[in-house]
């Protein structure tokens, strides 16, 4: 069966193959383990018919319940990576390793604090011929990228959206409504901040499309594009501070964080 564009899915065909012989292994059917893991049984069976794809803390959960040294967690790691399309594998792991992140985003909220409906409202959007299993694939793939803003050392990051991802439906009322009041989540956490470039800024190089600007504690600064075909990841470093000069221009034109948090608590009432 085949759930993505992009690669042929061997690992999640491994991750399946493996769950079901680990399954049978412990004497356990798909019910009983879906007990003992806290999941539901349509779950377990969708993954191990390849119609799901596994989230990490679902892998983690098979590690400790049937007893696997970190077996399904390895795997839970190269079925992430089939997800994503070749062309942004690159960019996933540089963002793993960063101290900092900067974007821009005039279009969607950026992928690090979507919300699973947004998400897949957004990937539908984009890709319409895709499966729904497919979409499911990347649906997964993006939260567990979120993954990093969770862990010990999370790194900085700083995210400028334009007023109109705010007002843009993306799904139901509802999904907005829910992804707003997690975009004011997010800003209250000391390591992320929130701003808005206001409509009324009117033209400014943001226009030119979204980006994001990742910083390294003992590497160069890289820039990555993003585009309707692919993503660029941009390294001279005269490039690299071009872009960094773009983002301090719209630091100055949008609005403070907190008129940004007020702006959104606005708008989060139109959508309820």
């Amino acid at each position: 069966m085949t759930v993505s564009r992009d690669a042929d899915n061997m690992a999640l065909a491994l991750f399946a193959a493996e769950l079901r012989a680990a399954r049978s292994q412990a004497g356990l059917s798909q019910e009983e383990l879906a007990i003992k893991i806290s999941y539901s049984t349509s779950l377990v069976a969708m993954i191990e018919g390849m119609r799901r794809v596994p989230q990490l803390d679902f892998a983690m959960r098979l590690d400790e319940a049937l007893g696997t040294p970190g077996t399904f967690a390895r795997l839970h790691a190269l079925v992430t990576g089939e997800a994503y399309p070749a062309w942004f594998r690159p960019y996933v792991e540089l963002e793993k390793t960063a101290v900092s992140l900067r974007s821009w985003q005039p279009l969607v909220i950026d992928g690090l604090l979507q919300t699973e409906d947004y998400a897949r409202a957004v990937l539908r959007g984009a890709r319409p011929n895709d499966s729904d299993a497919a979409i499911d694939q990347l649906v997964g793939a993006r939260l567990d990228r979120q993954a990093i803003l969770a862990q010990d050392a999370p790194p900085t990051l700083w995210v400028i959206i334009d007023e109109g991802v705010l007002r843009r439906p993306v799904g139901e009322s509802g999904v907005m409504a829910a992804q707003l009041d997690r975009l004011l989540t997010a800003a209250r956490d000391p390591k992320v901040t929130v701003q808005v470039i206001p409509s009324a800024a009117g033209a400014h190089p943001g226009l030119l499309g979204p980006f994001v600007i990742a910083g390294f504690a003992t590497a160069p600064d890289v820039a990555y594009l993003d585009n309707a075909l692919s993503g660029q990841i941009v390294e001279r470093r005269e490039d690299v501070a071009h872009m960094a000069m773009l983002y301090d221009t719209l630091r100055a034109v949008a609005l403070a964080p907190r008129a940004s948090a007020d702006l959104i608590t606005e708008v989060v009432t139109e959508w309820t």
